[in-house]
């Protein structure tokens, strides 16, 4: 796409496109969008909202009328849409968007139906085990299925689970983690395995190739151990040059892999984000101790600075790109 537009402005620099057809050149190359494609874009927003409409809506109803309808009735309704979202996503296949909002509808009212067995018969399980059997029970069908929206939710769901598991057994990994920042390590690795896993699975299943998925597990991952930098740099007990290391690994990955192998400016984009965050929050906590007011002025002066690079840069390697 990169290089049509490119191909199409010079064009129209040099006037080789009369002024009256632009607009359809710029459709036909699909530099922007036509009826066609507003027209898929808006069906497709209101497919994927009335989906997710439809499953909310069955959670708030048995959640008002709870007292209203009996156990076999609540029972009864949730099972049924979900028995009939199956249906829909067998006959209308895994490779219409209306088979995987199907699909996706069907996972979310399994969600309600292990919240409504629980709250009926009052299991006395931790809230963690409802998140994690939910995970495991759609598990077939994120394998049948093949799409990328569905992993996003069983990782979602893994990751709720692990925060509440900590939550109740947070002394169990005392051992490994004598930190006040346990928890984070814990997301850390496991969204970071589940980055690594899900580029190397990308290159031989390409229905996972989706860049919106692997950046919002880029930025899971990066929240997490930018946190546990800037946890280390405030922290009274003093810097931990683990936290540091760990985010100098990573973010060198992160730049070897988006900057030379697979090109991203979204992830790069991340890459000057974190380094800014924290170089700004060492060199600030190193300056305020001094008690010196013009800290303030030279600190806004160095992420002014650091900004304008960063987006020097990125333009810079756009333009490499794109030639």
């Amino acid at each position: 796409m990169f290089s049509r537009r490119q191909q199409i402005i010079e064009y129209i620099e040099k006037g080789s496109i009369p002024q009256d057809k632009i607009r359809e050149a710029l459709v036909t190359v699909k530099v922007t969008p036509g009826n066609q494609d507003w027209k898929h874009f808006i069906d497709s927003i209101l497919l994927w909202f009335g989906g997710l409409a439809l499953s909310f809506s069955m959670l708030f109803f048995i959640a008002y009328n709870w007292n209203e309808i009996g156990r076999f009735a609540k029972f009864a309704m949730v099972e049924s849409v979900m028995i009939l979202a199956i249906i829909a996503y067998w006959r209308l296949g895994s490779n219409s968007m209306t088979g995987k909002v199907s699909l996706v509808s069907a996972t979310l009212f399994l969600g309600v139906l292990l919240g409504l067995y629980g709250q009926t018969y009052q299991t006395g399980a931790d809230p963690w085990q409802l998140f994690f059997y939910w995970a495991i029970f759609m598990l077939p069908w994120a394998l049948v299925g093949r799409f990328a929206a569905l992993w996003i939710i069983w990782i979602i769901l893994l990751n709720i689970s692990i925060v509440l598991y900590y939550s109740v057994f947070s002394g169990l990994f005392g051992f490994v983690f004598n930190s006040e920042m346990k928890l984070l390590w814990l997301l850390f690795i496991f969204n970071t395995f589940v980055l690594i896993v899900w580029e190397l699975l990308s290159m031989k299943w390409h229905w996972l190739d989706k860049a919106w998925a692997i950046r919002l597990l880029a930025v899971a991952s990066g929240l997490c151990v930018t946190t546990l930098v800037l946890e280390s740099i405030f922290s009274s007990a003093g810097f931990s040059s683990l936290s540091a290391l760990v985010w100098g690994l990573w973010m060198a990955a992160l730049f070897y892999t988006y900057r030379i192998l697979k090109h991203d400016l979204f992830m790069l984009a991340g890459f000057c984000f974190s380094g800014i965050v924290v170089l700004v929050s060492f060199l600030g906590n190193q300056m305020l101790q001094q008690g010196d007011a013009s800290a303030f002025l030279i600190l806004a002066l160095i992420v002014i600075g650091l900004g304008a690079g960063s987006a020097i840069w990125l333009r810079n390697i756009h333009r490499e790109w794109q030639s």
